[in-house]
């Protein structure tokens, strides 16, 4: 990224002696715990929220060098256990250190005053993406700095009329995509729900029974890689017209929906809204706006995949069926709570990416539109999902959540109670 550099009016003296290589030896025993100020651990000095990245200070969560971590948790959120696995299993060592050469952004993303303006972000690490120039210092001496985020670009498939810029002849689609580790900034978390930086910790310490002791006895380590699934970006267009507020700018926010996302299940929009979508952005970007699809693995409204399947099972067994008045309900009475994905952290992505003004946002949720305009970022106009791609068996989805304050525009009528209570689902084929 050019510029990078040049971010800070200040630069950071340090030390460019090298640390030493890791001890390759099998430890004889391994520290559960460690303590502020225990002797031995020495984590790099992490100042969020500051515009120089040297200043700011690098993200260190690997295990080569276990004294300098600055972060408790590990790289690639869930994928982690998997590496164990690999580890465990003599297939990879676990001193291996990568090699980053022809691995940086295919496109320049900011810098931008979004990443260093009072916890805008908060979520993810604004600088995971320039890693090797922005730390450059600390990678001289030794220290093995991951990238959280990789941006890339690919062709995806397309139905509409071709420029042959963003959108071939033979219908492929040029997009640029990033994927993004979330990298927690706890006491700006906790900011954000409204809770003490304390309670936080203690929370995620218990409600992961107690697989992170650091939480509680590293009070002086502020970062966070929860061991949850990230999420991905695709551009279409040309991504630094995103700023550019005079430029028409398309997006949606889409929580991952595995059984119909990928598998084509009717019993929700979520398919046919994130194509419809997709299509919208790459329409804007035709005529020369830009299309932004962010996609954030939080599966079954962040309550899981299993949870999910074990609400279908009520909705379709329950007396009288499938019903619109039960639909939140049935969540509820499964999981104890009918949402869990908390769109508080959602927008950090687009103020990554430097986004001010949304024109079209393909979006019904109340919640999505709230914390996105709560955070700063002016949204135009509302798209709705087409009253004539909603699968059948998805019209108890839609009535529910119109019905519950979710934004159809002229394209739905809001529900009455009584009204509700006729929309049902097909029944289980047996």
């Amino acid at each position: 990224m050019h510029g990078i550099s040049t971010l800070g009016k200040r630069r950071s003296s340090i030390d460019e002696s090298t640390i030493p290589e890791p001890d390759l030896a099998k430890p004889e025993c391994y520290t559960l715990t460690t303590h502020d100020q225990q002797f031995g651990s020495d984590p790099i000095p992490m100042k969020w929220g500051e515009e120089d990245p040297e200043v700011r200070g690098p993200i260190v969560a690997t295990t080569r060098h276990q004294s300098q971590r600055n972060a408790i948790g590990a790289h690639s959120g869930s994928y982690c256990i998997y590496k164990a696995l690999a580890v465990a299993a003599g297939v990879l060592d676990p001193y291996y250190k990568p090699r980053f050469e022809n691995t940086t952004p295919v496109a320049k993303i900011g810098p931008f005053p979004q990443w260093w303006a009072h916890h805008k972000i908060v979520a993810m690490d604004p600088f995971g993406h320039v890693t090797q120039e922005a730390f450059s210092a600390y990678l001289r001496k030794g220290f093995d700095i991951r990238p959280t985020i990789a941006v890339t670009k690919a062709m995806k498939l397309g139905r509409l009329h071709a420029d042959g810029n963003v959108l071939t002849k033979d219908g492929q689609v040029n997009v640029t995509k990033a994927a993004i580790e979330p990298v927690w900034y706890l006491p700006a978390v906790a900011e954000r729900f409204s809770v003490s930086e304390a309670k936080l910790r203690e929370t995620l310490f218990v409600e992961t029974n107690m697989m992170y002791p650091e939480l509680i006895t590293r009070p002086d380590i502020k970062v966070f890689l929860p061991p949850i699934g990230g999420s991905t970006v695709y551009i279409f267009g040309d991504p630094e017209k995103i700023p550019d507020e005079s430029v028409p700018l398309t997006a949606r926010v889409h929580d991952e929906c595995n059984g119909s996302d990928v598998f084509g299940s009717d019993i929700c929009t979520c398919r046919p809204y994130l194509i419809h979508a997709i299509e919208e952005c790459v329409r804007t970007a035709v005529e020369g706006g830009t299309g932004i699809i962010v996609y954030y693995r939080k599966e079954g409204r962040a309550l899981g995949e299993v949870t999910k399947y074990l609400v279908y099972n009520m909705r379709k067994r329950q007396e009288g069926g499938d019903r619109a008045d039960e639909y939140f309900n049935c969540t509820q009475h499964v999981a104890g709570i009918t949402d869990t994905r908390f769109q508080a952290l959602m927008p950090d992505p687009l103020h990554w990416l430097g986004v001010t003004r949304i024109h079209r946002f393909i979006s019904m949720s109340d919640m999505k539109y709230e914390a996105i305009t709560k955070s700063g970022i002016s949204i135009d106009e509302r798209v709705p999902i087409p009253p004539g791609l909603v699968p059948k068996d998805a019209g108890v989805e839609i009535a529910a959540k119109v019905f519950a304050g979710y934004d159809g525009g002229s394209a739905y009528t809001v529900p009455t109670k009584e009204d509700l209570s006729k929309v049902k689902g097909r029944a289980f084929i047996s």
